[in-house]
């Protein structure tokens, strides 16, 4: 560990022992108390817990076992393996002198505009320093420093693929050095026998889940390298069950309340100054300070579901340590009051659908689109859209490619549509991709910005879509020309609360029904130190931009006017004679 002050009385100790003839016991002793092991480990993949074919060495301290460290000259390389570029265009290497070790993230294009970018652990001051953490933990696909786009939106010649960013309107604000300062909440990178280690944990919580939304998973035997974890992974959870070391408690504890204070983008807006002393007051902090791995669980699920309650939060799995067991998931005030609006809208739609509602409806002048998530099953391919010749082959629930039937349909000749509606009452978000790719239809051009409190940058990006699917990105590809209006609940969540925020914004739209249900928040897949797996509201903020500041979505939007019943949102001959009553 550090530099212990007591040494100079162990050496008088022994000292006098060896007098006394007793050093072999004390030193039998003090080596069992002071051992360093290495011990390597095969890397499974998240897809199917693909076996990678590396091994990953990790050390342990003092004989305990499932608390695993990496040492500090290895820490460059195991990023550069978990999130280095295939293509080469980025590398991360480790540089050490003394007690600080340098891992440096390079681009070997002269110019590139994170070439250099560094993180620093300083194993005498405790502290990990970001030079940029958003540019260290840029994606290779990334064109802003706070890309709200994940899916990868080039084909293999290079061509845009369904988006196209307009460079000319993108805005970039670099953050700040951000200090992770461990030694605070009295965690130690640590010193022994001339090697520096870092806890594993510490690189899931700063390094794999910010960058990559990837946690890896140590079950003992294995390494899983995984968004989440569930408790049908037969592979993570083969790992015998029992008791939590009592350094591994100690650790947790103390890594579950920094990680939270840095990572959680609600603290703010929750009245939190320290989660340590949220836990301390709620009592959670015994049941989480005792080896019991079951109880720190259920803990953190009650924490998630009754104090944190934004409706991104969630407990997703137990450590391997308690084993694939349930627990009591009940929700909070906010979610659960979320949750009976969506049960009341449902049913309301049901009186005028009870066979479903259909992905596109035009009703005399109107034309209507639904769909309760956004998604693409397209993800990783979005030259899938190119290759499928006829339109309407695209499922409803492939909100890309309704959006792309849709538009067939209300741009055809001597199409009658002069309003578009898209009903979001009952949307409970999704993938931010596919909400761009929606804006982009329905304004010409998306623009959207994020805010970083975490590191205090902020991006706003522009966005085209090619909905014609043409491979030209212009006038052709928007509804822009018509009446646009768009049907909010406050059911209509996270992407469902974007898309209306921006609708509003764009002074293009008109907003029916309720208050949109807010979440401003990007996703982050993290977990706890012993293995349990949940997702938190991270620090990257939807926002919009106004006379140069930026504002969060995650009140909702304001509908321009208020539908009081929520039968009234699907009589939609009715609601479509109300429409054309407004201009």
């Amino acid at each position: 560990m550090k530099k212990n002050p007591m040494k100079k009385l162990i050496s008088l100790i022994l000292s006098l022992c060896l007098m006394a003839g007793i050093v072999p016991v004390m030193a039998e002793s003090t080596a069992a108390a002071q051992s360093l092991t290495s011990e390597s480990f095969p890397l499974y993949l998240t897809v199917n817990n693909i076996d990678s074919g590396l091994k990953k060495t990790l050390w342990f301290l003092d004989g305990v076992k499932d608390l695993p460290y990496v040492e500090a000259n290895d820490v460059g390389q195991l990023i550069e393996d978990l999130m280095g570029s295939a293509t080469g265009k980025f590398t991360y290497t480790s540089r050490s002198e003394g007690a600080v070790t340098t891992v440096i993230r390079e681009r070997p294009a002269e110019g590139a505009i994170d070439n250099g970018v560094y993180a620093t652990f300083d194993f005498d001051k405790d502290t990990i320093t970001f030079l940029d953490h958003d540019l260290f933990c840029w994606k290779e696909n990334s064109t802003t420093v706070l890309d709200v786009t994940a899916i990868n939106t080039f084909n293999a010649d290079g061509e845009p693929s369904i988006f196209q960013k307009v460079e000319k309107k993108a805005l970039d604000r670099y953050g700040d050095q951000l200090v992770i300062r461990c030694g605070d909440y009295g965690i130690d990178l640590v010193e022994r026998d001339g090697k520096y280690f870092v806890p594993l944990q510490i690189l899931n919580d700063f390094f794999f889940s910010p960058g990559r939304n990837q946690n890896l998973f140590f079950n003992g035997q294995v390494l899983i390298m995984s968004d989440q974890m569930n408790t049908a992974n037969e592979l993570y959870y083969a790992a015998p069950t029992g008791q939590r070391s009592a350094e591994l408690t100690e650790f947790g504890y103390k890594e579950l309340c920094m990680m939270l204070d840095y990572c959680y983008g609600l603290k703010e807006a929750h009245n939190i100054g320290h989660f340590e002393t949220l836990l301390h007051s709620v009592t959670f902090d015994r049941i989480l300070k005792e080896t019991d791995p079951a109880g720190a669980d259920y803990m953190i699920a009650r924490l998630i579901f009754d104090y944190l309650d934004d409706g991104h939060s969630a407990f997703l799995a137990p450590s391997y340590l308690a084993g694939p067991v349930k627990y009591d998931t009940s929700f909070g005030t906010s979610v659960t009051k979320m949750f009976a609006e969506s049960e009341r809208y449902a049913a309301a739609r049901k009186v005028y659908y009870p066979d479903g509602i259909p992905g596109y409806e035009e009703v005399g002048n109107t034309a209507y689109i639904t769909f309760d998530s956004f998604f693409t099953p397209n993800v990783n391919d979005m030259e899938a859209y190119y290759r499928e010749e006829d339109v309407n082959a695209f499922p409803d629930n492939d909100t890309i490619g309704l959006i792309m039937k849709a538009h067939a349909q209300i741009t055809r000749e001597n199409s009658p549509i002069e309003n578009v509606v898209l009903d979001l009452s009952l949307n409970e978000g999704g993938m931010s991709d596919t909400a761009v790719f929606v804006l982009a239809w329905l304004l010409g051009e998306a623009d959207i910005s994020v805010e970083n409190t975490m590191t205090g940058a902020m991006s706003t990006a522009s966005y085209l879509a090619d909905v014609n699917r043409d491979r030209k990105f212009d006038e052709k590809d928007t509804v822009a020309d018509k009446k646009i209006f768009c049907l909010t609940s406050p059911y209509s969540f996270s992407c469902g609360n974007l898309v209306p925020c921006v609708l509003k914004d764009s002074n293009r739209a008109t907003l029916l029904g309720r208050t949109s249900g807010g979440g401003s928040c990007m996703v982050q897949f993290v977990s706890s130190a012993w293995g349990s797996s949940f997702r938190i509201s991270q620090q990257k903020r939807l926002s919009f931009l106004k006379n140069g500041s930026f504002y969060d979505i995650d009140r909702g939007a304001d509908p321009d006017y208020q539908i009081s019943s929520p039968e009234k949102f699907y009589d939609r001959q009715a609601l479509t004679d109300y429409i054309n009553s407004l201009y």
